[in-house]
């Protein structure tokens, strides 16, 4: 199962499906960094200190930080907003299960399909 940083636009229903479904999901807030305005770069930084993917709905900012990036990281997983945090949850699941190891990744979780 997966390791994952959750930053705080992503729905807390989705986090909790995902953990229901065995991964290990570590909130921005749970990690003391909800509200702070951290900058891209540093949820990035604290996710590979962490050794956990980045899990997010800020898509276009994490897309062009991992084509800049030099940093080696743990996986990148960017989801579009769906009103049906469950069935978001189950997409991110299955991509994270179908890529085994997220290391270096960027992995497109969209509604209604997914795109690696």
């Amino acid at each position: 199962m997966a390791r994952f940083f959750s930053d705080e636009n992503v729905p807390l229903e989705v986090v909790r499906v995902l953990r229901s479904l065995g991964h290990d999901v570590l909130t921005a807030f749970e990690a003391g960094q909800a509200n702070r305005n951290t900058q891209d770069d540093e949820v990035l930084r604290f996710a590979v200190e962490e050794k956990r993917a980045v899990l997010t709905l800020n898509r276009l900012d994490f897309h062009r930080l991992h084509r800049l990036t030099k940093r080696a990281h743990n996986g990148i997983v960017t989801c579009t907003r769906d009103p049906d945090s469950p069935a978001l949850a189950h997409r991110i699941h299955e991509e994270a299960m179908k890529a085994e190891d997220l290391t270096g990744k960027l992995i497109r979780v969209v509604r209604g399909a997914m795109e690696a």
